[in-house]
């Protein structure tokens, strides 16, 4: 397309690519726009303590060693670490997970967690998900450890990550 001001237009509707042989500058901040708004979204990896976990292949690791995880055990250990600490009522797991938004008379949510805390015990991490008192589940990171953070930053320390400038902040190992 020849109109660098349509084909930005079209790539801010989503489009996915919308090309000509010199790109404007119009184009250029749409593109870095979408890139911006991408990078915001949901992350695609988090790490709880030890435990990684990874959205696209939905399966957790620990130690580079996959734990196999069922796809709903992964969904709800997900689920979880989206409010670490935070109870989780079960219709709000079964709605979100499940996708049901009616209580079954079966007790699959309860096998699925007792499966889960089964393979995360055998790696040291038995009281990662806990039984909230008032009901539903809970992630409760391992003492000591950091909530379930994107692994961008849980895999460098927070130092090291933003560093304060007289401008600001910088990302990355600038020093001021």
């Amino acid at each position: 397309m020849a109109d660098s001001d349509e084909r930005a237009r079209l790539i801010g509707l989503g489009f996915g690519d919308v090309l000509d042989e010199a790109p404007g500058l119009s184009e250029i901040a749409a593109r870095a726009l979408r890139l911006a708004e991408q990078a915001q979204s949901l992350p695609r990896r988090r790490a709880i303590g030890p435990l990684r976990l990874d959205l696209l292949a939905r399966d957790g690791t620990i130690a580079g060693r996959p734990l196999a995880l069922h796809p709903r055990e992964f969904a709800l250990l997900w689920r979880l670490a989206d409010t670490p600490g935070v109870p989780v009522a079960k219709p709000t797991l079964l709605r979100e997970v499940w996708r049901l938004f009616h209580i079954p008379d079966t007790n699959s949510l309860a096998v699925h967690i007792f499966r889960l805390r089964a393979k995360l015990a055998a790696v040291g991490l038995g009281g990662l998900v806990r039984t909230a008192p008032a009901g539903g589940y809970m992630l409760v990171p391992p003492p000591g450890e950091s909530p379930a953070l994107p692994m961008a930053i849980a895999d460098r320390r927070w130092h090291d990550l933003i560093v304060g400038t007289p401008d600001g902040i910088a990302i990355g190992d600038q020093r001021p």
